[in-house]
């Protein structure tokens, strides 16, 4: 019975609590919260790098000519502040060669596009890359099994 007596007051005792949640209006007149820390790197971080200030200058070339693979290409540039000139070659798979001169004063970039020489295009002639089948089908040939003399005999 004492237990009957405790599971209805449980029972009552939260139909009776007060379900909604509580809500408190921020104070006006409190200070606003503080800004959340800045990230700062760890010490063994050491300094930031210094950068710098004197513009970039330079000037370098490559040029590749392979007569086993046929490639033969090249680029030149040369580079004193926002000011590049520069050109780059390579011979195209039509037999021509593509010359490309560009200057970049920092406002853009203008480039020429010449071609020396002129396309060739030989007639295709397609052959076939595979070994075509035999016509016949070879018989097979087999090889005759060894012959083995009698077995040994172990008895004395």
């Amino acid at each position: 019975m004492s237990l009957k007596v405790i599971v209805l007051a449980c029972v009552a005792a939260c139909a009776l609590a007060d379900r909604r949640p509580s809500y408190h209006a921020p104070d006006p007149y409190a200070p606003p919260p503080p800004p959340p820390p800045r990230y700062s790197p760890p010490a063994s971080y050491g300094k930031a790098p210094e950068y710098p200030t004197a513009p970039p200058k330079y000037t370098y070339n490559y040029g590749v000519s392979d007569d086993y693979s046929g490639a033969n290409f090249g680029h030149s540039e040369s580079r004193d502040g926002y000011k590049t000139e520069g050109s780059y070659t390579v011979n195209l798979p039509d037999g021509r060669k593509q010359i490309v001169t560009y200057v970049d004063n920092g406002d853009g970039l203008e480039a020429q596009v010449t071609y020396e020489g002129e396309a060739q295009y030989p007639e295709y002639k397609p052959e076939p890359k595979y070994k075509p089948e035999p016509k016949y089908k070879p018989a097979p040939v087999y090889q005759p099994a060894p012959a083995y003399g009698a077995p040994p005999s172990y008895r004395s």
